[in-house]
């Protein structure tokens, strides 16, 4: 209380005082001073109260003593929040209008996965409007399966291809990002052209390999019919036949890697999954690994748990499976270890194939499912690799919802692990029914 008002204050009292002294009666008198003065305290908080609450009323009331210092506070604070609010309000504009701009549709959802605000692109690409869709769900608007799992999951980390609810012939391209507080960024982007180009890739290897295939069959079988007739081919010409059936046979293998990549490539997932019996597999696998060996003596060891079956393609599985383990075969020295494991814990099955080999040098880890991609081009082509086992295991193992986990040190060895989903696991009683059927 500023001493203003307690001068005023010790004023009224002194005068209910005197007047109730002179009348008998000093306590009433003094009562209804401090009613008085109470009342007038109320009637100012009152106005004040008031004028706080009225946006419209810029000019405030006229008060003294405190009062008149709390007014002219409130309309210091009002005034800053003013401009603060005008400051944000034009960031937002500004965003806005940036983003509006942004050929990607761009969509701010709510902690429930409302939309709060989309740009034009939104409109284009999805069929969202705003402000027509505000506050509608985008799961609602945009009604795929994979988006909706996508927009519950919420891993800023991932992205997934979609195709345009506006076109079917738009492929999109969709991430989620946190923004602000409980909001996110939902940022779908034109990947056609992309995709095309993938797609022109995907079938010219095809085209070029089916067209490739017959005429190397052609020519492998008149090698071996050269090659069996000794009396007819001369003695000189029996090294460049032995060297040509050889690199006829590599070309032959890369023909049918690629045609498989291809086709792997074009069928995002297994159309008829059936029950694999990986443990029977992993038995095969491991007798041609032994005899991939040869007098090298590799030490091979096979744990697997027999009853563990997953859903899939077998020949694929098979494929995927082999490839690692005979890679681990061409990169592991005279008498290594090699250990292969097939076993599953809570977070799903795994396939795993250890040796101690070479190793791969770290700078290489990121690159080495590409196709092609060698880490040592003359050992790949001494045991005539294509340079399409990992990627082809990789494709394999996203076709059946797995992924490649891969550890390894220059010198140490290598650790491959194919890691399947709890899904994929078939349990007992449905692998009993299909023995049945």
């Amino acid at each position: 209380m500023l001493p203003k008002d307690i001068w005023r204050l010790s004023l009224i009292a002194a005068l209910a005082v005197v007047i109730g002294a002179v009348g008998g009666f000093p306590g009433t008198a003094l009562a209804v001073a401090g009613a008085i003065y109470i009342a007038w305290t109320h009637r100012n908080l009152r106005r004040l109260l008031s004028w706080v609450r009225d946006p419209k009323n810029h000019e405030p009331p006229e008060h003294e003593g405190i009062f008149e210092e709390l007014t002219l506070e409130i309309d210091y604070l009002r005034e800053r929040h003013k401009k603060r609010k005008k400051k944000l309000q034009n960031y937002l504009k500004q965003f806005q209008q940036a983003t509006r701009a942004l050929p990607d549709a761009t969509v701010v959802l709510d902690e429930d996965g409302a939309v709060q605000w989309a740009n034009d692109a939104a409109g284009r690409y999805l069929g969202i409007r705003w402000p027509d869709d505000v506050n509608q769900r985008i799961t609602n608007l945009v009604r795929l399966p994979a988006l909706r799992d996508f927009v519950l999951e919420r891993d800023e980390t991932k992205t997934i291809e979609i195709t345009s609810p506006t076109d079917p012939n738009r492929h999109l391209s969709v991430l989620l990002a946190p923004y602000s507080r409980n909001q996110w960024l939902f940022v779908a982007r034109d990947v056609t052209q992309l995709h095309r180009a993938n797609q022109i890739r995907s079938d010219f290897v095809a085209n070029v390999s089916h067209e490739l295939r017959t005429p190397i069959t052609v020519f492998r079988g008149y090698l071996e019919t050269m090659e069996r007739q000794t009396e007819v081919c001369p003695p000189t010409w029996r090294t460049p036949l032995v060297h040509m059936a050889e690199h006829a046979e590599r070309m032959q293998l890369l023909v049918e890697e690629l045609l498989l990549l291809s086709r792997l490539e074009q069928e995002p997932e297994v159309k008829d999954p059936q029950p694999v019996a990986v443990g029977e597999m992993l038995a095969e696998i491991q007798k041609q690994a032994r005899r991939l060996s040869g007098g090298r003596e590799h030490i091979f060891t096979l744990e697997a748990e027999a009853a563990l079956r997953i859903l899939g393609a077998e020949q694929e599985i098979y494929s995927a499976f082999s490839n690692l383990v005979f890679n681990a075969v061409h990169y592991t020295p005279t008498k290594g270890v090699i250990k292969i494991r097939w076993f599953k814990d809570a977070a799903g099955a795994h396939f795993e194939v250890q040796d101690n080999g070479i190793g791969i040098a770290e700078e290489h880890l990121d690159r080495i499912t590409e196709r092609f991609y060698r880490v040592d081009v003359s050992r790949a082509r001494a045991y005539g690799g294509t340079g399409l086992g990992l990627s082809i295991v990789k494709h394999v193992l996203a076709r059946h919802g797995a992924t490649l986990a891969i550890k390894s040190r220059l010198g140490e060895g290598s650790t491959f692990r194919c890691d399947f989903p709890p899904e994929a696991i078939v349990s007992p009683e449905v692998v009993r029914l299909s023995r049945i059927s």
